[in-house]
């Protein structure tokens, strides 16, 4: 289909669409409006991480394109839990644990948008302040009589869980409804016109646009991303040692900015459309690269993309510190760093505090393969008890792409 509006031709020429609720209708309202749209995200922890970022680059085209972007923090929602994709019951988080992660949260949207009281300017709301108003009666009355259990059960999010037989709490059965009252409430108020989010969110989605119908007799849309996956078929937002968080203080800009730098070289044109603003032309030319030029492009997204998840200092930093480390042997600053005092540290202990593993178990059988290196030596045993005088530094290293300092105090 060819669009008429910059928003969806935007969206399209970067590869973010993958279902609308109505193509026709939202595209001859973004020709003619600002069109106000949001997403929402839940405050399970005091960052997002990687596999969030494709629904905060959605907001940041909507603003280069002209319209306003709405951020909805699910400080209602996450005391339920959206059971979309999850095995299990959702561990409850206290009031004050959810506001504290919302306002950590804020920060790293901050950096992606524009916030402000200008008609395009970005804002921020939290669906507590409403949702934690409404009655339980009330709820049933005017939002309960427009789902049936029949539609509900019929959701991947429901029928996936009982096919396991995992179990599903009647609280979580009632996110949908909640999800869907988000989407009508914010119409009302703030003359809301779209919301969009990933592919896995497309029922819930569905369920407010056909709720402001109902009840409203209003007409909004609904927007989803395709399944963003890495070439070898793993989720975004992971890596060999965790989550990829967007938060500095959940992740180093050095490490933020060696997971674009390390990634497969069949994603590179793909990630540099989704996760930077280069032009289309010049990514045209990075992706076309081959054999050991495709390096330099990979630089360049992993600059563009940690610049604007960190800012250009971080970015700059985390390229000066590859290359040294990389290219010179040497022990660039912006390399994670450990503490030692005078008593040590245990080997495997060691990768663990670096982020290199996510156990001693893990670290341990790192260990075994011959793959950590403390000071360029391969090391064997788990247990040895690296020291660091005072004022000094050693390197430990896995693989050829993980380096830490351990620094001694």
């Amino acid at each position: 289909m060819t669009y008429n509006s910059s928003l969806l031709r935007l969206l399209d020429e970067r590869g973010y669409i993958h279902q609308m609720t109505d193509a026709e209708g939202l595209d001859a309202l973004a020709s003619k409006q600002v069109v106000p749209g949001y997403v929402g995200f839940d405050a399970t922890a005091s960052s997002l991480h990687v596999g969030n970022l494709v629904s905060i680059m959605l907001l940041r085209r909507l603003q280069q394109a002209g319209h306003k972007p709405i951020v909805l923090m699910g400080g209602g929602t996450t005391r339920i839990g959206d059971p979309t994709g999850k095995d299990e019951v959702r561990k409850m988080l206290s009031n004050e644990a959810i506001e504290a992660n919302i306002a950590s949260i804020r920060t790293a949207f901050e950096r992606f948008l524009t916030f402000g009281d200008g008609p395009t300017d970005a804002v921020m709301v939290n669906n507590h302040d409403w949702l934690g108003q409404i009655g339980y009666i009330e709820m049933l009355q005017k939002v309960g009589t427009h789902f049936t259990v029949n539609r509900m059960l019929s959701f991947d999010s429901v029928k996936l869980r009982l096919e396991r037989e995992q179990p599903m709490t009647f609280l979580e059965f009632n996110y949908m409804i909640l999800q869907g009252y988000d989407f009508r409430h914010l119409s009302e108020t703030m003359g809301v016109r779209l919301q969009m989010g990933g592919s896995d969110q497309w029922g819930n989605i569905v369920n407010g646009v056909e709720l402001a119908r109902r009840m409203d007799s209003k007409e909004v849309f609904g927007l989803t991303t395709p399944l963003i996956t890495k070439a070898d078929g793993s989720k975004m937002g992971k890596s060999v040692s965790g989550a990829v968080w967007l938060n500095e203080d959940a992740l180093s800009s050095y490490d933020y900015w060696q997971f674009w730098r390390n990634c497969d070289d069949r994603d590179v044109g793909k990630f540099l459309r989704l996760f930077t603003d280069l032009p289309l032309d010049e990514i045209a030319r990075l992706e076309a690269l081959e054999g050991g030029a495709i390096n330099d492009a990979k630089v360049i997204l992993a600059n563009e993309a940690t610049k604007l998840c960190r800012g250009e200092e971080a970015a700059k930093a985390a390229e000066a510190t590859a290359a040294e480390t990389f290219a010179g042997g040497g022990l660039g600053e912006d390399l994670p760093t450990v503490e030692v005092n005078a008593e040590g540290i245990r080997l495997g202990a060691a990768c663990t505090a670096l982020g290199f593993t996510a156990s001693n178990g893990e670290a341990k059988r790192k260990i075994g393969e011959g793959a950590v290196k403390l000071d360029d030596a391969t090391m064997d045993d788990p247990g040895l008890l690296i020291t660091v005088p005072a004022g000094e530094t050693r390197k430990l290293s896995l693989g050829k792409k993980k380096h830490g300092i351990l620094k001694g105090v």
